[in-house]
């Protein structure tokens, strides 16, 4: 390369979305956070809804603090968000109502489809676990069954990240990875699944083609380019799930398994092909892309989402602690006194969730957390089992042991999560790098244009760039006395 490339990763996460600078050379890339901003959704009349407006002008705010900070031309941009949610254009290109959050989902809106479409069925055509309430299948049919005027009088469908590049470039177009989170994406046809479309009454002429990751889309819109004093910038279609960009960045060797932690963890490995059989449906996995074009079998798991709830209201009750006290509070409490299911539905929805989880206790028999430490330890320890859950997953699937765990995100942080893991799993924990998304996100754009030639290739500069840390587990039978405890309640 002659000269050094300025690329910028837009990486939103359902709490909150950074604008990260990196800067590559050839061999490695530095990262520099430019913006940071919060993102939570909005109820209003019972409906949950993102502030779209707001998160463009948050994208522009990281334009700008680029072009203020003097680093020259921006090469190109990406954008990569959570998965399932879309955004609807009118025939003017522009937003017909605003987009729904994911949170909205209901049990009603799943039988609803299977009415129509056996779970089997809709599994074996699509790969995702019916399961999720949230999937963008039933969101959409939701609103067929609601003669909803916003998607009846839709033009166009764009999933959250195609839709946040779209107001920056009007380059209009789906990304594979970001695609294969829908539960509307066919891994056998490699399109759209148009019989289930059809079959649900879906608008078919919604649906945009799909573009192969790594494709470059389009270019920041000229108004924009003058508004920031900006050139004009290419924009990749990088893995647009966050997840996909993160897996893209996992400097794993051997057969290991993938975590990326956020407020949800999402939990697997790579494979070339799906798999759709009965035993990975009834597992729970989805059969979600990667960057190369293939699949990554995984578990979808409520990750920080419970203990980032119970923060929330100790504060609006007037306890102020930070992250590290919360850590602290856990490392005091007395070591797997009480557990329960991460997953189970009561906690899926915010709001009271210390209550919740004291009465999960309750009803299953085990000492009732009282104190912060109580909870937060229960919460950890709960998600460590939960883990080796779907690694025990993982593992019929591939039909070999895995050896280790690799653990992405910002919650590696929280060293005494990554040693509970270890401990869970009985298996060795890579954690690194933190910001997975993010530097996967910004080294497929630099594949785009052409300085980085393959996956192998990608990873190699991750591993000339990040440092990881290894845990090694400590693994007693109070573990296995639990993880056991844990069974039960999923049966």
């Amino acid at each position: 390369m002659s000269k050094i490339r300025n690329l910028i990763a837009f990486d939103l996460g359902a709490s909150n979305g950074r604008a990260i600078l990196g800067r590559f050379d050839g061999e490695k890339i530095t990262m520099h956070e430019l913006h940071r901003f919060e993102n939570n959704y909005v109820e209003m009349n019972g409906v949950f809804y993102w502030d779209t407006p707001y998160l463009y002008n948050q994208l522009k705010q990281g334009l700008l603090a680029f072009k203020q900070g003097g680093y020259g031309e921006l090469d190109a941009f990406g954008i990569d968000t959570w998965g399932v949610d879309y955004g609807l254009l009118d025939k003017n290109g522009h937003l017909n109502g605003v987009p729904r959050s994911y949170r909205l989902g209901t049990q009603k809106d799943i039988d609803a489809v299977k009415e129509k479409i056996p779970a089997e069925t809709l599994y074996s055509r699509t790969g995702i676990d019916t399961s999720l309430t949230f999937n963008t299948l039933y969101q959409l049919y939701r609103r067929v069954r609601e003669d909803d005027s916003a998607l009846l009088t839709a033009d166009t469908l764009l999933l959250t990240p195609d839709l946040l590049g779209y107001f920056l470039t009007g380059a209009k177009g789906t990304e594979y990875t970001i695609a294969t989170t829908t539960q509307l994406y066919n891994p056998t046809t490699k399109d759209w699944d148009w019989e289930t479309i059809e079959t649900l009454g879906i608008p078919k002429h919604i649906f945009t083609k799909i573009d192969k990751t790594g494709t470059i889309r389009g270019y920041l819109r000229p108004e924009l380019c003058e508004e920031l004093g900006l050139n004009s910038a290419a924009f990749v279609a990088v893995g647009s799930h966050d997840t996909a960009s993160a897996v893209a960045a996992i400097p794993g060797t051997g057969s290991f398994a993938f975590c990326s932690s956020g407020t949800w963890s999402l939990f697997g490995a790579e494979m070339d092909k799906p798999d759709l059989s009965i035993e990975a449906a009834k597992a729970g996995f989805s059969n979600e892309g990667t960057i190369q074009g293939a699949f990554r079998p995984l578990r979808t798991i409520i990750g920080m989402w419970i203990i980032q709830e119970c923060r929330r209201d100790w504060i609006k009750n007037g306890i102020s602690i930070s992250w590290d006290g919360v850590v602290q509070e856990a490392m005091k409490a007395e070591p797997l006194r009480s557990i329960i299911d991460p997953d189970s539905p009561e906690f899926y929805a915010g709001g009271n969730m210390e209550k919740k989880i004291q009465e999960f206790c309750r009803k299953t028999g085990q000492p009732v957390p009282e104190t912060i430490g109580q909870v937060a330890r229960c919460v950890y320890e709960s998600l460590a089992l939960k883990y080796r859950h779907a690694l025990e997953g993982l593992e019929k699937m591939k039909g070999q042991r895995i050896d280790s765990l690799n653990i992405v995100g910002g919650p590696i942080n929280n060293r005494f999560l990554d040693q509970l893991i270890a401990d869970s799993l009985d298996r060795t924990v890579v954690t690194g790098p933190v910001e997975g998304a993010a530097i996967g996100n910004l080294l497929t754009q630099a594949m785009a244009l052409g300085d980085i030639k393959d996956l192998e290739h990608l990873r190699q500069v991750v591993r000339n760039s990040e440092s990881v840390e290894t845990w090694t587990p400590n693994h007693t039978q109070a573990w296995e006395d639990a993880y056991q405890k844990l069974l039960t309640f999923l049966k």
